[in-house]
């Protein structure tokens, strides 16, 4: 049933990013009088699963869901329809129109991804609000993982500083310190104050790292898992978990490691249950759980800063978010391809995408995603890369320079050599989703 929602958000939203980046690109075609063919979801070869003409407007959607499409009469694109473009040119064609016009359909589909985005993070800024955890009000310091560990953080560290600058939403901090290639994370410690040195030989790894690090917290009882035997043994939902054996053990990630050293033993964990202590026995399985969950939301320990915006605040807090979004994605880009990060080994296809989807239908978080993907799928398609929307604007932006158009065999080859690329990188990405999966 996860899977389920997981892949229906997905499905959803990629396909309100197609219709939209298609759109983008059908609407400037008819408004400069270009006889669009097919306006496709999804691809299509050898059959669709729906298909209507409405006027001169094939309109279906695909079997494979790599994309979607519109064919526009006279145009060198991923059809490849050799035998139109080899006929005299006609006046509602693509190639007949001027290359300002061309450019500017070419352009359509990344412009209305970028609007989109803008317009989605507008209207979560406005419902929502905005919530985040100040670094500052982290008083417990994090929780780390053991690549965090390695670099030389430690549970209960206070993060200060990244390279000397401060940093007011501590959920930034491990994008920060991979996107902006940080050196020194100044911390506090048992109330002093260390400096970690980021080894450059670990930011490959860095790209990879899900959980870098998190905050630590108290354990308070929120559910348990079935067959729980903290449940068996009398823990009940509210009860604060403060010790282990008689030791003082108050937050989470503590009491988890150090019942890694009582597996098949018998063990009395101290708690706070209404205010009044009490202490339980339980035997410890061999996985070394009790099956319990602890409290997440971190309104319940932390002062959490909420912002509400206007209608018309909240509209160029949307363009803010947005260019912060397109920019810090160009960033991932350049460690993707650096080869020195091997960042290219954390690329992922569409079952990485599709796990970023909350296993709850969770409308705030989808719209989120929704956001940041549109803003993706602009950057993405604007690379000067032929077979994508910004190779054509290369042609196109040469051609208005020189004056001079581009034959068409040198457009049909230049569109072969961006699909293998295209089709190579997407086998490569979702190689790597593949390879994931049965390395676990």
């Amino acid at each position: 049933m996860d899977i389920l929602i997981q892949a229906s958000q997905f499905f959803l939203s990629l396909s309100i990013l197609i219709i939209l980046h298609e759109f983008g690109h059908f609407s400037a075609a008819k408004a400069f009088g270009m006889r669009v063919e097919k306006f496709y979801l999804f691809f299509n070869p050898y059959f669709s699963l729906f298909k209507k003409k409405i006027g001169d407007t094939v309109y279906g959607i695909g079997w494979l869901p790599l994309g979607g499409y519109v064919k526009i009469a006279g145009m060198v694109d991923e059809s490849m329809d050799k035998e139109q473009m080899a006929q005299p040119v006609q006046p509602w064609e693509f190639r007949a129109k001027p290359a300002w016009q061309r450019l500017i359909v070419m352009i359509g589909g990344v412009a209305v991804n970028v609007i989109l985005g803008v317009v989605i993070y507008w209207g979560i800024l406005f419902y929502y609000g905005e919530s985040y955890l100040p670094n500052a009000n982290v008083k417990y310091g994090i929780m780390t993982d053991s690549l965090a560990m390695e670099m030389g953080l430690r549970n209960g560290d206070r993060i200060l500083t990244l390279d000397g600058h401060e940093v007011d939403n501590f959920n930034q901090i491990p994008m920060d310190i991979v996107l902006n290639e940080v050196k020194i994370i100044t911390v506090e410690r048992n109330s002093e104050t260390v400096d970690v040195p980021v080894p450059q030989e670990i930011v490959p790894r860095l790209l990879k790292a899900k959980g870098l690090i998190s905050v630590r917290i108290p354990f308070h009882v929120d559910r348990f898992s079935p067959g729980s035997v903290a449940k068996d043994a009398g823990f009940e939902k509210g009860d604060v978990i403060v010790g282990l054996n008689n030791e003082m053990i108050p937050f989470f990630d503590e009491f988890k490691e150090a019942l890694q050293a009582h597996k098949g033993e018998t063990v009395k964990v101290s708690i706070m249950r209404n205010a009044q202590p009490m202490e339980i026995a339980v035997e410890v399985p061999e996985s070394g759980l009790l099956g319990i969950y602890p409290v997440g939301d971190l309104k319940e320990f932390f002062d959490v800063k909420e912002v509400k915006y206007g209608f018309f605040d909240s509209f160029p807090k949307g363009m803010e978010k947005a260019y912060d979004t397109f920019s810090n994605y160009l960033l991932q880009m350049k460690l993707i391809f650096s080869p020195s990060t091997k960042g290219y080994e954390s690329l992922g296809g569409f079952i990485t995408i599709g796990s970023i989807f909350s296993t709850d239908w969770n409308w705030l978080q989808f719209w989120n995603i929704t956001a940041f993907l549109s803003i993706v799928l602009a950057v993405m398609n604007i690379l000067p890369i032929p077979a994508l929307d910004g190779g054509h604007v290369v042609f196109l932006l040469y051609e208005m320079i020189t004056g001079k158009q581009l034959p068409d065999k040198v457009l049909e080859v230049a569109q072969y050599i961006g699909m293998i690329l295209l089709f190579g990188l997407l086998i490569f990405a979702n190689g790597n989703d593949i390879f994931k999966l049965f390395a676990k």
